[in-house]
């Protein structure tokens, strides 16, 4: 098999983990005894989401969740958020942000934003960066994390 051959296996492979994760989107719905949120829009397109976390005693995040609607996009990316983040130090999941806005956006990773997180799933969301317009769908759900982290209680892609 030849590289152009692989390269189309893996991006078929990054679609079907786009959509399935937007049809059938994790940790969607209300959290319970949340301790931060923050809601995220893109005006431009009409996507919007509440982002929940529940922050413990040891500053990491027990629970994460989201709800809200969007294109697949949007959706996938909120629910590939909620898995990634899950149990992370916050300091982690603020440093996950900045890894992941700044490959969306081919921007220089900041080697000080380090973190413990596996973020392979994320390359799921690389396509977007083909489609500019698109990218501010796949930030959303960051943005909005970031947001919370910080509590602020709301972000937006512009």
């Amino acid at each position: 098999m030849n590289a152009a051959a692989d390269n189309q296996d893996l991006q078929e492979l990054y679609r079907e983990l786009i959509l399935d994760h937007a049809r059938k989107p994790r940790n969607f719905g209300r959290l319970d005894a949340a301790t931060h949120s923050a809601e995220g829009i893109n005006p431009l397109c009409g996507d919007k989401l509440r982002l929940y976390l529940r922050i413990d005693s040891n500053d990491r995040i027990a629970g994460v969740s989201f709800e809200g609607s969007g294109c697949a996009i949007s959706l996938a990316s909120a629910s590939l958020l909620t898995e990634a983040v899950s149990n992370l130090p916050v300091a982690d999941a603020d440093a996950c942000f900045s890894t992941v806005t700044r490959r969306l956006t081919r921007q220089p990773e900041n080697p000080a934003a380090t973190t413990t997180a596996n973020l392979s799933k994320l390359k799921a969301l690389d396509g977007v960066r083909d489609h500019p317009s698109r990218i501010k769908c796949a930030t959303l759900a960051w943005h909005a994390l970031h947001a919370a982290l910080h509590q602020q209680s709301q972000a937006t892609t512009e």
